[in-house]
């Protein structure tokens, strides 16, 4: 090993010593309010998912006719681009929502 890997390597030791290495999660199932992991079905608090509402039907088929119609995002930024009118339109219920002058999106 050359000087770098070999330091590289020392502080990874270190960062394991001190219980700070994070193992990869691996997840055998959609992710929703509940994951299965190492084959045990456990409550994800983990994600912005922790409520289901990624994988619940009218909002799955509401996502294949947006895309349908829109496609899937944005080719670039919208300041370089354009804004679509789909956002425009929902900044303008968040804003009527809200009750404020104007909203802006960001994803």
């Amino acid at each position: 090993m050359n000087t770098i890997q070999t330091r590289l390597q020392e502080e990874l030791n270190n960062i394991k010593a001190a219980g700070l290495y994070k193992q990869e999660r691996i997840i055998q199932s959609q992710q929703s309010a509940e994951i299965n992991v190492n084959n045990k079905m456990v409550l994800n608090f983990c994600s912005n998912n922790y409520l289901g509402l990624a994988n619940h039907p009218q909002l799955i088929e509401a996502a294949r006719r947006g895309m349908k119609k829109w496609g899937f995002g944005l080719s670039s930024v919208r300041f370089i681009c354009g804004t679509q009118d789909i956002h425009k339109s929902l900044e303008g219920k968040i804003s009527d929502f809200l009750e404020t002058e104007d909203t802006i999106l960001y994803t």
